[in-house]
């Protein structure tokens, strides 16, 4: 069978996890009850073995998707010679329901625009990423998967039957105009079938995403002109990939979608990786959506208290820990034939400096929107610090996570300084406390020494991937203005800005990550998150012309439906690696938001001292300046 290519999916979720809808109404990926557990349905691994839940006409027919207007439900409308139906789909967020805790559920509401029109409806469940094939019988009002450890329930009003085979079951239906009618699959336990009860379950669960999704009226809007709906869909995406209950983010819903096709680079993503902490804190802030952003910040803490500084790892599962083992799974054939398909991801045994600076980085962004750390919040902070101080010239596998050997990787390097910066820069306006400040400013001015004297070469006039090189390059590296290391007029990053243009930046607005090696056969299309760095950092360097026309042309590479996988191929503009990708979609939001402050924001430069909150345990605090709550951009205009 043939794979479609991931721009023609659109994505569904309730916060625990997450299902992909092709544009041929076939569900090919949901794992259950979380996003991080083996697959039912995976079709997008393996087309013949992996498993589907598919809605379609069974004659030649177009279709078109599209969400229902600030939501993240899906509709897919098939048109044929002789009619029209929708296919409605979307899982019911805890808040719709009425439960606190209700069963997972994919609702698929069928209707007839115009008719009639027969359609094929196949159920393939598939337990275990396809491991374990169950069986399907007949119930009351439609049929039960079993597995030894598994149970999928699919209610319908439709004669639904099991196959000959007992391992499936389907149906051909005629639907005649206006008609309407529903399928609901239930993990673990069934939904009993009730029409009126279904339509009430959506309008609350359209009610919920169009209450939470940022809406500015039109005016005085923080990413208004044309980026807005983008920026929106980008927030919402966010919020799919974001669990209901840790606040985690999840990095991308699948696993083992390749960077290029035929290659090795398959990864598991359904996990939360600690480099995604200021961006995401700041996107979802800078929205409005400042719960999440405290839930984000408070999950950084917990990161923060949970480990030993020397042991923090790089990613954590959504649940806390990081006991996913790397595993193959040899009798998937992969993403239109790109095996291995992995679970599990090795990076959390890897040591990356750099997320101790993403770790402040973000407490300190969350801080600047008014939230407050306690004393012993101080306490595990400081640890942090100090662990930096103690290791920061050590090598490591780099934002990249190489598998070739550690080296002394710049922006490794930056973040240090980063965690040091920030750390020195909260303590300076607080009370109460006691930290080794003396020490930290050492340390700081010894790591940024390092970094201009090993980590510039004049030789390219740009940062470098490591220290000891003299020609290879890091597209991390734009972030060092971002991070406010360097400023952005500064002849260095301007360096850095040009060099990448012109050895890591195709034609078309794309970048590719890095130069050198990495332990790894192939090469990695050029990511979609670097393309949208190289944005910010122009903009941040007034080159706002160049930076919006880049900022366009990465665009053009989203799907109809706004949304963006990790990687895009050069050679034919497909998406490419793990899909939707949280970093590609954060990116798109701060390049929106730093256009903005381009075109005029009174925001402050991040490279500037800013305000940040505080409680009683901060409360006496620095008289040099007044602190106080940095207020979201909406809010300043």
């Amino acid at each position: 069978m043939q794979y479609n290519r991931l721009a023609e999916y659109g994505v569904i979720g309730d916060g625990n996890t997450v299902a992909l809808v092709g544009r041929d109404g076939s569900i090919d990926w949901c794992p259950l009850p979380h996003v991080e557990s083996p697959s039912v349905f995976a079709a997008l691994l393996d087309a013949d073995r992996g498993g589907r839940f598919a809605v379609r006409p069974t004659s030649s027919f177009d279709s078109v998707q599209r969400y229902r207007d600030r939501t993240n439900v899906l509709e897919t409308t098939f048109r044929t010679a002789g009619g029209e139906a929708t296919v409605t789909d979307f899982m019911p967020i805890a808040d719709a329901t009425g439960s606190d805790d209700p069963p997972p559920a994919v609702y698929r509401r069928l209707e007839c625009v115009d008719g009639p029109l027969e359609l094929e409806i196949r159920f393939e469940p598939r337990f275990d990423y396809a491991r374990e094939i169950p069986e399907v019988e007949s119930i009351g009002d439609g049929v039960v998967a079993t597995g030894d450890s598994d149970r999928a329930v699919l209610s319908s009003d439709l004669p639904i039957e099991p196959s000959a085979s007992g391992h499936a079951a389907s149906a051909t239906v005629t639907l005649e105009a206006d008609e309407r009618r529903w399928l609901v699959l239930g993990y673990g336990e069934g939904v009993p079938l009730a029409p009126a009860a279904h339509r009430e379950t959506l309008q609350r669960t359209l009610d919920y995403w169009q209450e939470w999704s940022h809406d500015c009226n039109g005016t005085d809007c923080s990413v208004g002109g044309r980026w807005h709906d983008l920026a929106v869909r980008s927030s919402l995406v966010l919020k799919l990939l974001i669990h209901r209950q840790s606040g985690a983010v999840c990095a991308a819903p699948t696993t083992s979608l390749p960077e290029n096709l035929g290659g090795v680079r398959n990864w598991d993503y359904r996990y939360n990786w600690i480099r995604d902490a200021a961006f995401t804190v700041r996107a979802l802030a800078e929205l409005g959506h400042l719960a999440e952003a405290r839930s984000y910040f408070q999950l950084c803490l917990d990161h923060c208290r949970q480990h030993d500084p020397a042991a923090v790892p790089p990613v954590y599962g959504l649940h806390g820990g990081s006991d996913f083992e790397e595993r193959v799974l040899d009798h998937l054939e992969g993403y239109r034939g790109s095996a291995p398909v992995r679970v599990g991801n090795a990076a959390r045994k890897q040591h990356q400096l750099d997320v101790y600076g993403e770790l402040i980085l973000a407490i300190y962004e969350a801080i600047r929107y008014g939230e407050a750390v306690t004393t012993d919040d101080w306490a595990v902070m400081c640890d942090l610090i100090d662990h930096v101080c103690a290791g920061w010239d050590e090598p490591d596998a780099g934002i990249w996570e190489v598998r070739s050997d550690p080296q002394q990787f710049v922006y490794s390097k930056v973040m240090c300084w980063t965690a040091l910066d920030r750390g020195i820069k909260l303590a300076e306006a607080a009370d109460g406390i006691d930290p080794p400040l003396e020490r930290w400013r050492t340390c700081r001015d010894d790591v940024r020494t390092a970094i201009l004297e090993r980590g510039f070469s004049e030789h390219t006039n740009s940062f470098v991937r490591a220290f000891g090189d003299d020609d290879t390059l890091d597209s991390a590296n734009l972030l060092v203005p971002i991070v406010g290391f360097l400023s952005p007029d500064d002849y260095r990053v301007q360096g850095t800005i040009d060099a990448t243009l012109d050895r890591l930046a195709t034609d078309d607005g794309l970048v590719r990550r890095y130069e050198g090696d990495d332990g790894l056969p192939g090469t990695d299309s050029p990511f979609v998150v670097t393309s949208l760095w190289l944005v910010t950092a122009l903009a941040l360097a007034g080159r706002t012309d160049e930076a919006a026309d880049r900022f366009e042309s990465v665009l053009e590479y989203a799907s109809p439906l706004g949304l963006l996988a990790e990687a895009v191929d050069p050679e034919t503009g497909e998406q490419r690696g793990n899909y939707p990708q949280a970093y590609s979609h954060i990116g798109l939001i701060n390049g929106a938001l730093s256009l903005a402050d381009a075109a005029g924001s009174s925001a402050p430069s991040p490279d500037t001292p800013t305000p940040l909150g505080r409680d009683e345990s901060l409360a006496a605090l620095d008289s040099s300046e007044e602190i106080i709550r940095r207020p979201t951009r909406s809010e300043r205009q």
